[in-house]
């Protein structure tokens, strides 16, 4: 297997976001995070590339800070690769959409403060970083039976700039503005469930967590034919929790497929307005209830597509869970967040840049790196781990390292003691651009 150029394949469709030179750094970079064992700092991924003493170690912080290419560009050709590659033609796409916290220190770091970290718990729970609103695409691998997130666009959340929740609208609104005509179905949790973020293309369906304090009302009434504005709403609705007990109700048996498991929930299904986010469009609600619950209802969950079926919102709403895995392993696998840079651009790129190289590695995995091989091997020298069955992203950026550093370090005819033996740093990168 030739890696290198292999993954100069899944690289060489992103050539034209950047001028020639500009793209030998993004190369070399890209390469760098993957092969980088250590921290992947700015100069850290220098080193994983062992170019650290033949590049100065600006070109690569200018990258970041002051070279001309658009991160929003980059991420939608990263979207278009995933989408001809790894989607049958035609095929629904499916987004993600969140937020995370990169925890930085220093007062100088730009648009770093303290905010909810929502991987943390107890004092834990507020810490001090940057936020990014991320856009992820849901992809189906032939090897795991679970969803995979590709984060693909991006914003910083700023102190004193829109929302979180206009941010990921404006993502979902490029995504959608970039993609052919046809359906796309977006999951989210409920901080996202608001007005402001609702205000999506109509071919956007969305799925998300209800709260238990909505304001639910019927749907307007029939038109009467009588002058005057019709009404746009009727009654509201009991709260959710005198829904649930309303004994005049029917909680229907539902098995449901998620997190890699098949489960049988209550579910209470009806069809109303949630006028305050939704306005007039009709939405789907559905209160769950777990096996052995005592709880008039465990939770809530919410679709814009009213003609989905109960099982059908739930496994959706499930699917939300891969954008936490992705972030999970973005910052103890991929090395996201090491980078120590302070000024605005820098900060704004840095992030995105891992999340984008984590997607491409998960593409050239799916593409070039998988065999039954790779889970049989990690289970061999992990016999305890009886429950491994599909490969993880570390097995994807393990695979990847290892072909890299194989070619790399590739048996010449020269002496040991001969520094020839060491191949030229450069020789990669002619790799990567044939």
């Amino acid at each position: 297997m030739d890696s290198a150029t292999s993954f100069g394949r899944v690289l060489g469709p992103l050539a034209s976001v950047f001028t020639r030179p500009t793209f030998d750094t993004f190369c070399a970079l890209a390469l760098g995070m993957v092969c980088q064992i250590g921290e992947r700092t700015v100069t850290g991924m220098l080193l994983g590339a062992r170019l650290s003493t033949r590049w100065h170690h600006s070109r690569a912080h200018n990258f970041f800070s002051r070279s001309v290419w658009s991160l929003d560009e980059l991420g939608l050709h990263v979207m278009a690769l995933a989408q001809s590659r790894l989607l049958q033609p035609g095929a629904v796409v499916r987004l993600a959409v969140d937020d995370t916290l990169f925890r930085r220190s220093g007062r100088k770091v730009a648009h770093a403060f303290f905010q909810h970290d929502g991987s943390g718990t107890g004092p834990g729970a507020v810490a001090f970083g940057n936020n990014f609103i991320v856009l992820g695409m849901l992809v189906d691998l032939k090897f795991m039976t679970r969803p995979v997130c590709l984060p693909i666009l991006f914003r910083l959340y700023k102190k004193d700039g829109p929302s979180r929740a206009q941010l990921a609208r404006d993502l979902v609104r490029i995504a959608a503005t970039f993609l052919a005509p046809g359906r796309i179905e977006l999951v989210g949790d409920a901080a996202y469930a608001t007005h402001e973020f609702m205000q999506l293309p109509g071919r956007v369906s969305f799925t998300s967590r209800l709260r238990r304090n909505a304001a639910l009302y019927r749907l307007a009434p029939p038109r009467t034919g009588l002058p005057g504005r019709p009404r746009t709403k009727s009654e509201r609705l009991p709260p959710l929790e005198k829904i649930a007990t309303d004994q005049r109700r029917r909680w229907r048996d539902v098995t449901v497929t998620r997190y890699g498991r098949d489960e049988q929930v209550q579910t209470l299904t009806l069809v109303c307005l949630w006028y305050s986010v939704t306005g007039e469009r009709p939405v789907r609600v559905v209160l769950i209830r777990e096996p052995g619950s005592s709880k008039a209802f465990d939770f809530a969950l919410i679709a814009t597509d009213i003609d989905l079926q109960p099982g059908q919102i739930i496994e959706r709403y499930a699917q939300r869970w891969a954008i936490e895995v992705a972030f999970r392993d973005a910052k103890q696998t991929t090395g996201v967040g090491d980078a120590r840079n302070r000024t605005e651009r820098a900060v704004a790129r840095t992030v995105p840049f891992g999340l984008l190289v984590q997607s491409l590695v998960t593409i050239w995995y799916a593409l070039h790196g998988h065999t039954n091989a790779i889970v049989a091997s990690r289970r061999l020298r992990a016999p305890w781990y009886l429950d491994k069955t599909e490969p993880s992203y570390l097995d994807m950026l393990t695979t990847l390292r290892s072909q890299i550093t194989a070619e790399q370090f590739q048996a010449t005819p020269h002496p040991l003691s001969d520094p020839q033996q060491m191949p030229d740093p450069a020789a990669l990168l002619e790799l990567l651009a044939s």
